[in-house]
């Protein structure tokens, strides 16, 4: 069999690496590529394995780019600007359907990213770009279509409510079963470790003392806790079986319908915030626009419309 003459990776894994590499982050090169956090994970484990050599330093909540890293980083960043002009010289001008989202990182990940392709089918050509940050941006200024708002509707004026929120413990079935450890009542939480997410500043009552309060449990001491930068990496280490976290549907309603994550208890929280869709000024007549926005409002019904995994006890918390 006659030797390739070039021995590179998959395209896919290298783009991966670039964003990753370029942003610092799995979760944020995700968002831009419209793919999994885990997906890209898995993208660039398969690269280091392929190149035999590690690309990232993973650090308690930080990624750093090795030596070889930063090497391969100039390299590709290189080539795909390359093939990127060529490509768009060869194709010449043309009528741009773009329309860029702009959303917080969880809903994005959570919830957004896996239905995606629905749209991008029943809409071929619309070029979605997802811009995926936790920072309230202008999008008139910034030149996006459209923003997803977590947020109370004073601080959306104009917005249209996508849905609202609730917040309960959830976890792998795997902790269910543990009968060294049995989890059926919220007391039983001081046997476990707790999930945490640090980003809370705009959002207090993600933390877990309103649902103690609503538990009646306001000063359970858990038997450990386990920290993270963002929100959807805390519901991969639940799903992993490394802790209780603090569910949110109907962004894990998915998890939950699938039984990837249950729901121990009855009791939740509802959030003082809802999800709200606005449209910048300029995407006033935009057709691919009012088509996005009427495909979100489908999904959500639908979303909607599946059971919880059980019947709540519900209680609201005032917003801060």
């Amino acid at each position: 069999m006659p030797k390739r003459r070039f021995d590179l990776p998959p395209l896919d894994r290298l783009e991966a690496f670039e964003a990753a590499a370029r942003s610092l982050s799995f979760t944020k090169a995700a968002a831009e590529l419209s793919i999994t956090q885990s997906a890209v994970s898995r993208a660039i484990g398969s690269l280091e394995q392929r190149l035999g050599f590690a690309l990232f330093e993973r650090r308690h909540r930080a990624l750093v780019l090795t030596e070889h890293g930063q090497a391969l980083f100039r390299a590709t960043t290189d080539m795909l600007e390359r093939l990127h002009d060529t490509v768009a010289k060869l194709r010449g001008p043309r009528a741009a359907r773009a329309l860029t989202v702009t959303t917080p990182l969880s809903f994005a990940s959570l919830w957004l990213i896996p239905r995606l392709s629905r749209f991008t089918r029943a809409h071929p050509g619309v070029d979605v770009r997802m811009a995926a940050n936790n920072e309230i941006v202008d999008i008139d200024r910034a030149g996006i279509e459209l923003a997803i708002r977590y947020s109370t509707a004073e601080r959306a004026p104009g917005g249209a409510k996508l849905f609202g929120e609730e917040v309960f413990p959830v976890c792998s079935p795997a902790l269910t079963r543990d009968r060294a450890r049995p989890i059926k009542r919220p007391e039983d939480l001081v046997r476990h470790v707790l999930l945490h997410v640090d980003d809370v500043g705009q959002a207090p009552w993600l933390v877990w003392d309103p649902w103690f309060e609503a538990a009646g449990i306001p000063d359970l001491k858990p038997a450990g806790s386990l920290h993270f930068s963002h929100y959807d990496q805390l519901i991969q280490a639940a799903i992993n079986g490394q802790g209780v976290a603090l569910g949110r549907v109907p962004l894990l309603r998915e998890q939950l319908r699938t039984g990837l994550l249950v729901a121990p208890f009855r009791r939740s929280v509802a959030s003082p915030r809802c999800y709200y869709v606005m449209r910048s000024a300029r995407s006033a007549n935009n057709a691919d626009v009012d088509a996005f926005i009427a495909w979100l409002h489908a999904e959500a019904a639908t979303s909607a419309s599946r059971p919880s995994p059980s019947g709540k006890t519900r209680r609201s918390v005032a917003s801060k």
